[in-house]
């Protein structure tokens, strides 16, 4: 299961957006710095329409959604990475997970104190982001050193100085290791490391009830950096998300049709987060239950077999294959072969986003 860290300065919003996307997460929200000391971690289900729908078709028993791991790390302070506040622990929790969600306070609010004293989401990201590109900067200036030592008799270690120096030149440009493009071999090269800024991003646009529905001038210039970063943005309340978690299904649509939305920004951020990952979906489906399986964007099918069980991957001998629509619109799996719309797939084929398979494996 991949990881997504949650981070922020302190204050911001973070606990009390990960409590409600885990639902019935105990991470304590309170107001006042490093309230968050040990990461918090939770699971949380990828919301997809598509598991009802394919589960009425089957008649499931139990309907199994994709997960994704959120981890609440600790609020960061300028100077982290040199070890002020937290920054060690920090930076080293965020080395753990495989993409970086971002929150960014967007709202005014007198009795929540911020760190700096003022709401200013491109000068908190510029904080979080410098300290993230210093600790980036030490890493690579330690092993410069010695790849080039090693490149006297190293054709790897070559190469591996000529990525270095491009990622070197970037950061002390002000810039993202994300933003420097680098081919497959150059990112075998450099993954060790374990970049910081390497890895993919979503800012979380954290605003009050009222602006939920069409954001404001602060989510503008979040999307401003953004955009410098191909990086994602989603506006989120975590006050509302909070409120929402006791609320019955019902009661849930009638509040979020009062604020002028058809759903809260936290199963956007999950479905962003899942995206975000380079994840796919494929799913099983049968009396007994529906399941979404999650998969690498570009893998064969004996490799989705596997995620299953390894003993199907070793075994594959090949998979009936349906599109999701298409089994939707046929009514039934035999309505589906009746039309031909079943396919017999072998070891070369790519799984797609929202193939409904069943493999033939020797055991």
């Amino acid at each position: 299961m991949l990881r997504a860290g949650i981070v922020g300065l302190p204050n911001v919003g973070k606990s009390t957006l990960f409590n409600a996307v885990v639902a019935n997460a105990k991470a304590q929200a309170a107001n006042f710095p490093f309230c968050t000391i040990e990461p918090n971690v939770g699971v949380v289900a990828v919301p997809d329409e598509r598991l009802k729908a394919l589960a009425n078709i089957s008649e499931s028993a139990e309907i199994v959604p994709a997960r994704v791991e959120f981890v609440d790390i600790a609020g960061l302070v300028k100077g982290a990475s040199q070890g002020e506040g937290l920054g060690n622990q920090f930076l080293a929790n965020i080395r753990e997970v495989d993409a970086i969600l971002q929150v960014v306070r967007c709202f005014e609010n007198d009795d929540i104190i911020h760190v700096a004293g003022s709401v200013d989401p491109v000068r908190d990201i510029e904080i979080i982001n410098l300290e993230l590109g210093l600790a980036d900067l030490s890493q690579i200036d330690k092993r410069i050193d010695r790849a080039r030592k090693q490149a006297k008799t190293s054709k790897e270690s070559q190469a591996e100085v000529v990525v270095l120096e491009k990622l070197q030149a970037a950061l002390n440009e002000g810039k993202q290791a994300r933003q420097v493009s680098l081919t497959e071999e150059e990112e075998v090269l450099v993954k060790p490391l374990g970049l910081l800024t390497r890895k993919p991003i979503i800012y979380a646009a954290n605003v009050s009830e009222d602006d939920l529905a069409s954001g404001n001038e602060w989510v503008e210039a979040v999307r401003g950096v953004a955009a410098q970063e191909n990086a994602q943005v989603v506006i989120v309340s975590a006050q509302v998300e909070s409120e929402l978690v006791d609320l019955s299904e019902a009661d849930r649509a009638e509040f979020l049709e009062s604020l002028g939305v058809e759903e809260g920004g936290l199963k956007s951020l999950i479905r962003a987060t899942y995206e975000l990952l380079g994840l796919r979906t494929y799913f099983t489906t049968g009396p007994k239950e529906t399941r979404a399986w999650t998969i690498r964007a570009g893998m064969l099918a004996p490799q989705a077999a596997g995620v299953i069980h390894s003993d199907f991957e070793r075994g594959f001998i090949r998979a009936e294959t349906i599109a999701y629509q298409d089994l939707v619109t046929a009514g039934s799996m035999n309505a589906a072969k009746e039309k031909g719309l079943v396919r017999s797939e072998g070891k070369d084929y790519t799984v797609q986003e929202g193939d409904v398979m069943l493999f033939r494996f020797n055991v």
